[in-house]
């Protein structure tokens, strides 16, 4: 896997994340919206951490800087 994220893409990713969950938690998100957000948080945390979107190499599409 080549890493195709680049920092502000991850860490915008899990603030976005961290956001849904408090929303999830405090009630606001509530029913399938709730969990789908729920989902989607974990799956946006998961592929920070691991710097790789299998969406962006469907598409073509990196965010990691080039390296010289």
């Amino acid at each position: 896997m080549t890493k195709n994220m680049g920092t502000n893409d991850r860490l915008l990713r899990v603030l976005v994340a961290m956001i849904a969950i408090i929303l999830y938690y405090a009630g606001i998100l509530t029913g399938a919206l709730g969990s789908i957000a729920l989902i989607l948080s974990g799956i946006f945390i998961l592929t920070s951490f691991v710097s790789f979107c299998p969406l962006y190499t469907l598409f073509g599409f990196s965010t990691c800087p080039i390296k010289k």
